[in-house]
């Protein structure tokens, strides 16, 4: 018998028998919250009286009391409306690690074990007291030989297996729910969990957080607004991480800014722009910008921290995103209710109407602010709420995006409070459009299809050979007719050529209207929409009026 497997269950066992107190006692003061003669008669053996607590709160206390993997994933619930109601959202969004510091003489060990060696041959200064805990890692600040002031960020010892283990009991759970509440499968809790454990497996390796962060340098190499901490991968490994202490003011501190010289203006717009250009135009950013992750250095640069966990977007992803914030500007319901319907790949809706009329009363609602002052995560936020309704499903990263348009949106009107991304995100989303139609990714598109058409053309006659082979087995039997005095030949040839006729003219007609429309002054928009438009036309007369053949 494998004795690994039989320490694996054993710590499995131990784990399921913790979680099974710490529900049972939440359990049993929800009991008694719910229980009024149980607590008068309780309250007359006690002198001290027992705060009576609401369910979300209970919920929420629970989760604190199960630990780092279910804290996490009650954060990730906190942002789901599809699958928790907003009571209980509001109050999961509390959750706080409040992880019991590490002691600081093994948090050391545990650094020179990854270095391996004593931190005094790495660090010319150390500081032995952590500057911060949180549930999976510790903080240090030091100072290395040749100078430079670091951040030191030791993980916890044995955190990942206790993460794993939490894992294993979470979607074995889960699977057992299924099968005995089949109607739970909608949700699909199994493949959220599994989603949540990769996401937080990739957490746990530090390597991650390099990757991160040298891709940020990497984007914004020639961005003087922005500066991405350096990481001395010499010193790091998979639980250790050694990067550049970062000297600045955190941007909620507004009276600190000004009395630094510093303008919350320019830094509220730098930041609004900077996080938006992720989003847009690179399609990864930073998933969590609050102001505990941002720091204000002199000449109104903002530096970022943590990148343990950044968002990615398909280009299905950052199209939606586009066409979403052009409908919202132009208050559009039909163009915003399309562009959350294609972003849950729904290919027919019958319901379109009904949504596109609830979108149009909330932004009626609204109809009184100026665009400038519009919210703009949060009528994304309703949006995204009036679709939940419609259990149509969302990608995930949908979630994280909107959450981090939130956190954004709070943190900059608290530097600037008339300031609205509205604006901000118009011109990206416009030139996300022009990309799409542009006639180099016309004729990208145009190559592909060429590529497909020619494989389709080489493969041809070995499928007619495997056709005419079960034909004369017997295994297929057709009847094909065509018109009097024509042939199979001829009919297929007319047909595609219009087809692809239509289809080419089509992308002109798109991409000249899309130039005309985003930039008027184009004048290769307006000429190729004018020669299609005649081209068209022409072809529309000659199949109305010409004579059969």
């Amino acid at each position: 018998m494998n004795i690994t497997r039989i320490y694996a269950g054993y710590l499995q066992l131990l784990r399921a028998r913790e979680i099974s107190g710490i529900l049972l006692k939440h359990l049993w003061q929800e009991y008694l919250d719910r229980s009024p003669r149980l607590r008068r008669l309780l309250k007359s053996k006690k002198k001290r009286q027992i705060p009576i607590k609401n369910t979300p709160t209970r919920l929420r206390e629970t989760i604190e009391d199960l630990g780092p993997t279910y804290i996490k994933f009650g954060q990730i619930l906190a942002d789901r409306p599809d699958l928790v109601t907003e009571r209980f959202r509001n109050e999961l969004k509390k959750l706080q690690s409040k992880a019991i510091p590490l002691d600081d003489e093994t948090a050391i060990q545990l650094i020179e074990k990854e270095l391996g060696r004593p931190v005094e041959d790495v660090f010319k200064a150390f500081d032995k007291q952590a500057v911060a805990s949180a549930s999976i890692g510790q903080t240090y600040r030091a100072i290395l030989q040749t100078g430079e002031e670091v951040i030191i960020k030791i993980q916890r010892p044995h955190i990942e297996n206790k993460i794993k283990l939490d894992l294993y009991l979470l979607s074995h759970l889960a699977k057992r729910a299924i099968r005995n509440y089949p109607e739970l499968a909608v949700i699909d809790v199994v493949g959220l969990i599994d989603e949540f454990g990769v996401n937080i497996l990739k957490e746990l390796n530090y390597f991650n957080e390099v990757n991160n962060i040298n891709r940020f340098q990497d984007l914004f190499k020639d961005d003087p607004r922005v500066h991405i901490p350096k990481v001395y991968t010499e010193f790091t490994t998979r639980r250790l991480i050694v990067m550049e202490f970062i000297h600045g003011i955190a941007p909620d501190k507004i009276d600190h800014l000004k009395e630094a010289g510093l303008d919350p203006s320019i830094i509220a717009k730098n930041g609004a722009d900077i996080i938006l250009k992720m989003i847009l135009r690179h399609g990864f950013f930073h998933a969590d910008p609050h102001p505990g992750n941002l720091f204000v250095m002199p000449g109104n640069v903002i530096a970022f921290i943590d990148f343990g966990m950044a968002g990615v977007l398909r280009p299905r992803h950052m199209t939606f995103l586009a066409d979403f914030s052009l409908g919202f500007s132009q208050r559009n319901s039909k163009s915003i209710a399309r562009s959350l319907v294609k972003l849950c790949d729904i290919k027919f809706f019958d319901q379109m109407e009904e949504m596109e009329f609830e979108i149009d009363d909330l932004l009626k609602g609204y109809s009184s602010i100026p665009f400038d002052k519009l919210d703009f995560s949060q009528i994304m936020q309703e949006c995204i709420n009036i679709i939940v309704r419609y259990e149509l499903k969302i990608p995930s990263n949908i979630f994280l995006l909107v959450k981090a348009l939130a956190t954004l949106q709070k943190f900059a009107t608290q530097l600037q409070p008339d300031l609205s991304l509205g604006p901000i995100i118009i011109p990206y989303a416009k030139n996300l459009v022009l990309q799409k139609y542009s006639p180099k990714k016309f004729a990208s598109d145009i190559y592909d299809t060429l590529g497909e058409y020619v494989s389709l053309i080489k493969e041809f006659p070995r499928d007619v050979r495997e056709i005419l082979y079960h034909l004369k087995q017997g295994k297929i039997t057709h009847e094909i007719t065509t018109p009097k005095g024509d042939s199979i030949y001829k009919t297929l040839k007319r047909f595609t050529s219009r087809i692809s006729l239509v289809i080419l003219l089509s992308g002109v007609l798109i991409s000249s209207a899309t130039l005309m429309i985003y930039r008027p002054d184009s004048f290769l928009g307006t000429v190729s929409f004018t020669l299609a438009s005649i081209i068209t036309l022409y072809l529309i007369i000659k199949l109305l009026f010409s004579s059969k053949r």
